[in-house]
């Protein structure tokens, strides 16, 4: 058995791969091992790779799904692999397949496809998200966006991206550390100053239903993430005035019409009522 609670749990899948056994059970993560050559242009042993970066997050965290994170955050590159004249080797949408993947890995390795799955495929589609904001101008509506969708994951999410630093280069390192101690003091101001993790849009599933009579169905969901999308993005102002003319605006693109007026103040009556019996 794989020791992911030793201060070195990657012994384990060494010993596993070497041995075998590792082939037999858990065939995605083998694939992982090697290198391929093209034009003189090698990519890293990705198998190597994600053993260091298991081992880095174990000595930050004793937390079993962090480190399962850490096992599964580039298990779709050898499905992404391409080789790019005058670029070299890619991995265009590892994190989207690898995410998708992850249930699957979990079902066939008797694990639960509960939370903990959820949030293991949360942490590898995002992984990519906070080395994205240390290559370029950071926008407050990018940093809106990471911190509502990793929400109370995010500094596990963190400290997953800083483990996949694994350069031999000690200057790299030390510029990529800082870019990510950047990226988190921007972080904690937006945080700060807009509370995104609280947040949720002022127009609801619920009263997109109401004001159209609807019941579930795709355009609900259609409209509610635009909404969201728009105020996280900067495109209209975080309010119900500003919400409310988007969904009837959208509405009407849909061919939906508007069955009842939701007016701000009794929202805010309703949202006042709920706080009061919690």
């Amino acid at each position: 058995m794989i020791k992911l609670f030793s201060q070195k749990p990657s012994t384990g899948f060494e010993l596993l791969f070497n041995s075998g056994l590792l082939q037999i059970f858990f065939p995605e993560f083998c694939l992982l091992h090697g290198v391929e050559y093209q034009d003189g242009k090698g990519h890293k042993d990705n198998f190597y790779h994600t053993l260091e970066v298991l081992d880095n997050v174990a000595l930050k965290s004793d937390f079993l799904w962090l480190r399962w994170a850490a096992i599964l955050h580039d298990i779709a590159k050898p499905q992404t692999k391409r080789f790019e004249e005058g670029i070299g080797w890619t991995f265009h949408g590892h994190e989207a397949l690898g995410a998708s993947m992850t249930a699957r890995i979990f079902k066939n390795l008797r694990m639960p496809l509960d939370s903990k799955m959820k949030y293991v495929q949360k942490l590898v589609r995002l992984h990519l998200r906070p080395i994205a904001l240390t290559q370029e101008v950071i926008t407050d509506s990018a940093l809106r966006r990471l911190l509502f969708d990793a929400g109370e994951d995010l500094e596990d999410l963190l400290t997953l991206c800083e483990a996949d630093i694994t350069s031999k280069n000690p200057e790299k390192v030390k510029k990529y550390k800082n870019n990510y101690s950047t990226v988190r003091i921007k972080l904690q101001e937006v945080e700060e100053k807009d509370r995104i993790r609280e947040w949720q849009p002022p127009i609801d599933g619920e009263m997109i239903m109401y004001a159209f009579g609807l019941k579930p169905c795709k355009e609900v969901g259609i409209i509610k993430n635009l909404i969201k999308d728009s105020i996280l993005d900067d495109i209209i102002d975080n309010n119900f005035e500003a919400a409310y003319e988007l969904m009837k605006q959208k509405g009407n693109e849909l061919g939906l019409k508007l069955q009842h007026e939701i007016h701000a103040k009794a929202v805010q009556e309703i949202v006042s009522i709920n706080s009061s019996h919690e």
